[in-house]
Formats: structure tokens, C-alpha cells, sequence
């Protein structure tokens, strides 16, 4: 990769600045469980049906929205984000490496699923919002990062082409919709959760801390 060919560097949040662990830990116990005396029924039970829910819309708008998962499962997704707003942290070598690119002449833009509130509360926690020149969450444009669509309406947004950005993502499908849409330099992060192992990545360079590509 040579930096002088990228003018914007477009960053994911959850497992790629965020450690993923708060998020697996919310909907894999916290939200089974808090489902699971809300409607009096067994976490076994529980499970399964969150499971159906989960499969059903994973990789759509919908998976990311709080508000569609409030509505769903009837009850307060946010609330209990922020009652568990503790367990919130950013992946080592994310405070360096935003400090080091805000210091840089690239543009820096936080590119996220999230949904704008999850967002605000995440923010709010780790205080990186003012990282960045701009702040995307796919709710704006009505399409997750997984569809073209979605790439096509952040390039339009941006003012600089994809073809000179580079994107760092935790995950692998994405990586592979935003190369098909002309990002330049795509980067895999290998351990979104710190609690579990390493994955590395066949399609494209992968890196554990951001720090890996400094320096800029």
C-alpha cells in the first residue's frame, strides 16, 4: 500500500476501533437474557428464538437498527446499551493511530453500520468523535454497507473518489462489496473481539492493531 495514493482513509467502528466484545457479550447473553424474563419464558427458549430472528436478518438494515430490535423483541435496545455503557472499549492502538491520521493531511470518515443512537452512545463513551471530519451511518442512506448501493451514495457524499480511500473493516463481506465498488486499498482487522482468536483474512491484507499501518 502506498499512502500517497490515498487522500481519505474511511474507518469502521465495531471491531475495527471498538473491541467487539461488548457487542457480542449484548446481543449473545445480555439481550437472551433480558428477553427471556421480559416474556417469562426459559432462556433455552430464548435462545432459539432470537436465533431464528438473528439469521432471519443478519447482513440487513435491519440487523444494525435499534429501533427495528426494540420493536421486535419489545424492549428498550438503547436503554440497555447504556446500562451496559461500561463494558464499552476501544481495540489497542486505536486512540494512537486516530491521533496520528487527525494529525495527517488525509480526511478521516468514521463509515458504520451503527445505528445513529447506538452511535451517540458509543460515542459518548469513548470520546472519538472528534477524530473525524465526518461521521456516516448506512441509516442515512437507507442501505447497509454490504449493498452496492451503499457505496455508490457514500462516494457522492465524499469529496474524494473511492479509488483514493482506504477502507478498514472487521468484516470480510464488506471488504469485498466496498472493493467491488472502487475503494482502492481495502484492510481486514483480524481480532475484533480481543476475547477470541485471530482470524486471518485469504482476500486481502490483513493487520490485529491499526497501529500495523503507521506510519502515514
Amino acid at each position: 500500500m502506498h499512502w500517497r495514493e490515498v487522500d481519505a482513509i474511511l474507518l469502521d467502528m465495531d471491531g475495527t476501533l471498538l473491541d467487539l466484545s461488548f457487542d457480542n457479550h449484548f446481543w449473545k447473553q445480555a439481550v437472551p437474557n433480558i428477553y427471556a424474563q421480559d416474556k417469562g419464558i426459559s432462556l433455552e427458549q430464548s435462545f432459539e428464538h432470537l436465533g431464528q430472528y438473528y439469521e432471519q436478518y443478519s447482513g440487513t438494515l435491519n440487523w444494525y437498527c435499534t429501533d427495528f430490535w426494540s420493536e421486535k423483541l419489545g424492549i428498550d435496545i438503547i436503554k440497555h446499551k447504556m446500562d451496559l455503557s461500561h463494558k464499552i472499549a476501544l481495540r489497542p492502538g486505536t486512540q494512537e493511530f486516530l491521533e496520528k491520521i487527525k494529525a495527517s493531511d488525509k480526511d478521516v470518515f468514521l463509515v458504520t453500520n451503527a445505528h445513529p443512537e447506538t452511535l451517540r452512545v458509543k460515542l459518548d463513551k469513548t470520546g472519538i468523535g472528534d477524530y473525524f471530519d465526518r461521521l456516516y451511518s448506512s441509516h442515512e442512506f437507507n442501505q447497509p454497507k454490504e449493498s452496492p448501493l451503499f457505496w455508490t451514495q457514500l462516494e457522492q457524499q465524499l469529496s474524494t473518489p473511492l479509488s483514493r480511500c482506504i477502507f478498514i473493516d472487521d468484516t470480510e463481506s464488506i471488504l469485498i462489496q466496498a472493493k467491488q465498488s472502487g475503494v482502492k486499498y481495502v484492510v481486514m482487522v483480524e481480532q475484533p473481539d480481543m476475547t477470541q482468536p485471530v482470524r486471518k483474512s485469504t482476500e486481502f491484507q490483513s493487520i490485529n492493531q491499526l497501529t500495523e499501518l503507521l506510519p502515514i
